[in-house]
């Protein structure tokens, strides 16, 4: 079967009532799009679908009789304007009208159209006269570009003449006009992507260097010259024949991923989702599982770097011919480059005549600030220059190792400097192992971009350490302080360098970099911190979240291994500035708090020579004595009996404004009896979230339940501390975010909360029924449960679970500790991604230390309880 022969056998059918044959048709067309798919080019296959579709359409048109209607039009708009349809693209129609539509020939419409939705065509349509038209393409820019590229299907060809010949003129929408609505247009859509392609599920078609920039380009074009193609272009000078080529083998590529996700969603979806991404790879070529998904990715990344130059470069011509040529004068720089509104540009065609000169083009930009981009030709000649030195990376040549050197450490070449060096491949062609992480994907929901648009966003937050003090003062005040700056800017370059290898990327960077500093004559003192950074680069995220940082032993530990202030201030700097590149969306006061605690507890440690026993102490009374103050004149002093119920580590764990809100709270209501329950909540206490505090005699699975009503009201856990007190009370502070990982900010909703756990305590059972259900990416993402125990004291075992973060962990684990007469003593949460990363202090049933036999049976429920499906019901 062929494509023509379908289009015959649409035409042989006789009735429009004959939908079935009309069905079976568009069933066909699809399955021959699917199994010619790796035998066509994809070109011919998005034109080939557009044309059985104005096939069928015509047809239709024709059996309804509606073609014998006078000065009515048929026409394509939008993409299938433009004659290209992928498999389930929606197919854009305008009826078109000289004046109204008598009752009859609307009837008659209505019936096309539902015949259409009949025969399951995705159909956008509007049906229009010429003035209705006009009119609103007048006042939405959206419609005005649908019609750019409208072509007439069947019908009046008066009718749809006179239609262009106004959407033509000037009047209408002016080339100036129309462009800087397309600029603006493509600007606020790129932001929407937070500027970047390198998303881990990119829209092909949206994001920024994808399809819709393509397109933009070509409908500037067509309403400047009122035709399009590449030929065109090239005559007008605004690109050469390569350069046309490039942009549609492109184009090309793209279609293919958008072809092939098509086909297997089944839909018009044009989001890369992780979903679809193992089976869009193995369909196009790349290979089974992550290996031939990060294949694909990196080949689509590399295209819609190459889509953004040509975009940006056709896009600057356009300004300047249809904006017209700007009155400021060029100021020269030197030989090679002068600037001009903002932009730099080539004083001759040759000025990249070596990878020296390249770095030598850096300097040139880091000594003038004032220039904020490269203007088309300098991208041209900058494109043409890299790809002529492809045979040797530029770090073989002495004379760039010195220039690079010098270049990193400088702070203020990380401003638009770093981009450029970055965004036009000059640092891919200068650093093999950067080569390597170009494009490479992170399988997960914790980083948001890949590892190289990562690390380019990482070095950006440390320069703003720099230009940005008041957003974080004392890292601001830790960089301004350095005697080298390039320790930091290099330990940030590299400290994922060595993702995607076998082994530990953080002790495989280490090495990495060791070399790159001796090969770049960085002395070894340097060299060393360098690459201790790069080696523990993630040492103090993971302590702050996963370890009990009000714990002298770990403390000591840490502050063992960090040796000294220099070591922690650049590990402190690197820390924030890595979780903050890392995804947009995770950094919040919670983390702040945990690295700014964790960071100050170290310092004073190391002040103390490590005797972190005497840093603690120092603390709990410095924390008493604060408390105190606020609580004067409120009735309450050191002796009441709350205090003398908790134990010295709760005071140097929770601030003095806790305690006090702590104190005041338990004290100030009638003593609890045995089945009361106090529940507050505040705002006020912490800014790391919305603190939830819990006051009652100890009861089974009072964690559970808690932890099950939070959840089902999309609220989590991000820290909580549980303490059993001598006389029998439970005393639990968790801190609580909302869905966004953000403070719970409505005064309401945070007691409407607390009510809500307080009701649910009061009820028998065991948990709240369970009603939030797993995130689509979630479902796609294998996180293996991982449990570790560390028995360090007689009387307690310290667990550290890693697991999927579904809806109900810790509700279901809570459960468990009950089911196995275990204690929950201490619980420290943390959500890294789509992975909690949990630990839970616990003992035994005679209070002691969990055995090596409630261990493995423990590990092994906990394995059998994650790992199976949840039953969303009330337990």
């Amino acid at each position: 079967m062929t494509m023509n022969s379908l289009i015959s056998q649409v035409n042989s059918i006789e009735a429009i009532s004959d939908v079935a044959a009309f069905k079976e048709c568009v069933a066909q067309s699809y399955q021959w799009l699917d199994s010619n798919f790796n035998n066509v080019h994809v070109d011919e296959l998005v034109v080939a679908r557009s044309h059985f579709t104005d096939a069928l359409l015509c047809h239709a048109w024709q059996l309804l009789g509606l073609h014998q209607q006078k000065h009515l039009t048929l026409c394509a708009v939008g993409g299938y304007g433009r004659g290209q349809l992928q498999p389930y693209s929606d197919i854009d129609l305008l009826i078109l009208s000289k004046s109204s539509l008598a009752k009859r020939v609307q009837d008659s419409l209505s019936q096309f159209i539902t015949f259409l939705w009949d025969i399951k065509l995705e159909i956008g349509q509007s049906v229009r006269t010429i003035k209705e038209t006009v009119v609103q393409a007048k006042d939405d820019v959206t419609i005005a570009t649908n019609l750019v590229e409208a072509r007439r299907l069947c019908g009046c060809e008066a009718t749809f003449a006179a239609l262009m010949d106004k959407i033509n003129t000037q009047k209408l929408w002016s080339s100036k006009a129309f462009f800087l609505a397309k600029l603006d247009e493509q600007s606020k859509r790129h932001r929407k992507f937070n500027g970047t392609s390198y998303n881990l599920e990119p829209n092909v078609k949206e994001n920024p260097g994808c399809l819709r920039d393509i397109q933009n380009v070509g409908w500037v074009a067509k309403k400047h010259f009122c035709e399009y193609d590449g030929m065109t272009l090239i005559g007008h000078g605004y690109f050469t024949e390569l350069e046309h080529a490039e942009l549609i083998e492109c184009r090309s590529n793209l279609w293919q991923i958008r072809f092939a996700l098509h086909l297997i969603a089944g839909r018009s979806e044009n989001r890369l989702l992780f979903d679809y991404q193992p089976d869009v790879a193995e369909r196009l070529g790349f290979g089974e599982g992550k290996a031939g998904v990060e294949k694909m990715m990196k080949h689509m990344f590399r295209i819609v770097r190459r889509v953004s130059e040509l975009n940006s470069m056709l896009l600057q011509r356009f300004h300047q011919d249809i904006l017209g040529i700007s009155n400021t004068k060029a100021t020269v720089l030197d030989d090679d480059f002068y600037v001009k509104d903002g932009l730099i540009g080539p004083r001759h065609d040759n000025c990249f005549q070596t990878p020296q000169a390249i770095l030598d083009f850096l300097f040139v930009i880091k000594a003038n600030p004032t220039i904020s981009g490269l203007d088309a030709d300098c991208i041209r000649q900058l494109r043409n220059a890299r790809r002529a030195f492809q045979t040797s990376y530029y770090c073989t040549i002495p004379e760039c190792r010195t220039k690079f050197v010098e270049l990193v450490s400088d702070p203020s070449f990380f401003d638009l400097g770093w981009d450029i060096m970055y965004q036009t491949g000059i640092l891919q062609s200068y650093l093999p192992e950067w080569d390597k992480i170009v494009g490479m994907m992170q399988f997960d929901l914790f980083h948001a971009y890949t590892v190289d648009e990562h690390t380019h966003r990482l070095v950006k937050h440390v320069r703003r350490y720099y230009t940005e003090g008041a957003e974080f003062p004392r890292c601001s005040r830790i960089v301004k302080n350095l005697d080298e700056h390039r320790v930091l800017f290099i330990a940030a370059i590299f400290h994922d360098i060595a993702k995607g290898r076998n082994g530990d990327h953080s002790k495989l960077g280490a090495k990495d970099v060791l070399d790159f500093c001796q090969s770049h004559g960085i002395p070894d003192k340097q060299a060393s911190i360098i690459a201790w950074l790069v080696e523990q680069h993630l040492l103090m995220s993971v302590v702050a979240q996963r370890r009990d940082i009000y714990d002298p032993e770990v403390i000591k530990e840490f502050a063992t291994e960090v040796k000294s202030h220099t070591h922690l201030d650049l590990l402190y700097a690197l820390t924030l500035a890595d979780i903050r590149a890392t995804n947009d969306n995770l950094w919040n006061d919670w983390k702040a708090s945990l690295l700014r605690e964790l960071y100050l507890l170290t310092q004073q440690a190391l002040d103390n020579g490590l005797e972190c026993q005497r840093t603690f102490q120092e603390r709990v009374d410095e924390h008493k004595e604060s408390a105190l103050q606020r609580l004067s004149g409120k009735g309450i002093d050191a002796n009441n009996g709350f205090w003398a119920q908790m134990r010295s580590d709760y005071f140097a764990r929770f601030k003095p404004k806790q305690i006090a809100w702590h104190t005041e709270t338990i004290l100030s209501g009638d003593k609890l009896s045995s089945d009361k329950i106090l529940v507050a909540a505040s705002n006020q206490t912490t800014k790391a979230g919305t603190e939830l505090l819990i006051y009652c005699h100890d009861r089974p699975a009072l964690f559970a339940q808690i932890a099950s009503v939070l959840d089902s009201r999309n609220c989590s856990i991000h820290d909580a501390q549980i303490v059993v007190t001598d006389d029998g009370y439970v005393f639990d502070s968790m801190i609580v975010l909302d869905q966004n990982s953000d403070r719970i900010e409505s005064d309401n909703r945070v007691q409407n909360l607390a009510q809500a756990v307080h009701q649910q305590l009061m009820k028998p059972g065991r948990s709240h029924k369970n009603q939030r259900r797993m995130s689509r990416q979630m479902k796609h993402l294998d996180v293996p449960t991982k449990v570790r125990f560390y028995s360090s004291q007689v009387d307690a075992t310290l667990i550290e679970l890693e697991a999927l973060d579904a809806p109900g962990l810790l509700a279901r684990i809570g459960h468990l500790f009950v089911d196995l007469n275990i204690t929950l003593k201490m619980a420290k949460i943390a959500t890294i991604g789509e992975r909690a990363e949990d630990v839970f202090i616990v003992c035994n049933d005679q209070g002691k230390a969990l055995t090596q036999a409630q261990q493995v049976l423990l590990k092994k429920q906990i394995i059998m309880k994650l790992d199976q499906p949840e039953v969303n019901t009330a337990l």
